[in-house]
């Protein structure tokens, strides 16, 4: 029996809930909450299996609940959103801070419940098996996001051609320009940090030459990794899973990366930019056509297949809306059928997940020569993906997520 709390501050919702969670015979309804702070206070008591948990409540958020219950007494959690690009960036968050999977409402109506009756159950079910650990906070886990921040601009400003101090560009106009103080610490404080660490980055890039001319030409000739490509597929847990991966890979990278993450339309761009904000390299949300370029990485967009085609440096992004696979779209195998034809060249990766997306497609890229990389059953949030990869003998490493992105790069050198 999984035993459900549900928080959600309009009645009709928790009331609505709750019967549907009383028609299945293997759901038992222990407790409802109107708001967040009762939903952490409830949470600590009744110790439920799994928690449904809405984005908007008074008192204290869904997000902000998520994360005093992830810090506290970790429990699967499921989300429940509407479609509004707001409600896109607070899910987003939420999965990055813990929480297992979400469930949209469209228009943020209630009267669509009926028809997500069997969604709810089944995300539900799994949400209640999923391994939930304590809450990171992601400072220790990714490195401060203001740093990241500041080396993707001095990057830039040399992608452009220009040195540093020759354009007037200091770390302490950038700090000055762009940091914000924190709760916990002072804006002098900060900045201090920050310029004591990164003064001598400025340094080596007024002296060294411009390293993306270096990866460009890498690119062209195949020589250092330039044409690698790296894709990786990931499902539920990933946008959590990709947090350990896509900040720690270096800003000159010498190739491009492409994700397959399973999420619906209008949330993927949220994760992007979520990611790119706390990346050394540039992360978007991919578009139809587009070049893959070193230095990038690339998200297909909800609701759309992603393969790559083309050679060389010359490999393009091309999206369509060919049916679901197994019920995806994206679909992470899909992408990795495409990518088999470049043999070598490529750098597979497979997180956390339900289900085997990705197998057969992994099959086809070792078969090829190309290296395979899964997430170990101890970081996985749902050892799905993964497992169905290692069970079919075609891994060549088997990695906790925190190893998975030095791992990577030492593939792409190879």
């Amino acid at each position: 029996m999984i035993r459900v709390l549900i928080a959600d501050d309009s009645s009709f919702m928790r009331n609505v809930l709750s019967d549907l969670f009383a028609s299945a015979p293997d759901f038992e309804v222990i407790g409802t909450a109107a708001d967040g702070s009762e939903a952490v206070k409830l949470v600590s008591r009744l110790k439920p299996d799994l928690v449904t948990m809405d984005v908007n409540m008074p008192m204290m958020n869904g997000l902000q609940a998520l994360e005093v219950i992830m810090e506290s007494c970790p429990t699967p959690v499921v989300m429940l959103s509407s479609l509004t690009k707001e409600d896109a960036d607070e899910t987003v968050r939420a999965l990055q801070l813990g929480a297992v999977d979400f469930i949209t409402k469209a228009g943020g109506s209630v009267s669509r419940i009926d028809t997500i009756k069997d969604e709810i159950l089944e995300k539900s079910r799994n949400a209640a098996t999923a391994k939930v650990k304590k809450f990171i906070n992601n400072d220790n886990i990714l490195g401060k996001k203001q740093e990241a921040a500041n080396l993707k601009r001095i990057n830039i400003l040399e992608r452009k051609g220009a040195t540093v101090p020759n354009r007037g560009i200091t770390p302490t106009s950038i700090v000055a320009s762009r940091l914000k103080p924190t709760a916990h610490v002072t804006a002098t404080s900060r900045t201090s940090s920050i310029l004591k660490q990164h003064s001598s980055v400025t340094e080596k890039l007024a002296k060294r030459e411009n390293p993306y001319l270096k990866m460009r030409n890498a690119h062209s000739n195949g020589s250092s990794g330039g044409n690698k490509l790296i894709a990786l597929g990931t499902s539920t847990g990933g946008p959590k899973a990709l947090q350990y991966v896509v900040p720690k890979l270096p800003a000159d990278m010498p190739c491009g990366m492409v994700i397959v993450q399973h999420m619906p339309a209008g949330f993927t761009k949220s994760l992007a930019e979520r990611l790119d904000d706390i990346s050394q390299v540039k992360v978007k949300e991919a578009e139809d056509m587009e070049p893959i370029l070193p230095g990038c990485v690339y998200i297909a967009p909800g609701d759309y297949h992603m393969e790559i085609t083309g050679s060389g440096s010359q490999r393009v992004i091309s999206l369509n809306q060919k049916p679901p696979l197994a019920a995806h779209r994206p679909a992470v195998d899909i992408m990795f059928d495409s990518v088999a034809q470049y043999g070598g060249d490529v750098v597979s990766v497979i997180l956390t997940g339900m289900g085997c997306d990705g197998t057969a497609g992994m099959k086809k890229i070792k078969e090829a020569g190309g290296y395979i990389i899964a997430e170990s059953q101890e970081t996985c949030v749902v050892y799905g993906m993964p497992k169905a990869v290692v069970d079919a003998g075609i891994s060549d490493e088997v990695l906790p997520v925190q190893n998975i992105a030095e791992a990577i790069m030492n593939a792409v050198r190879k």
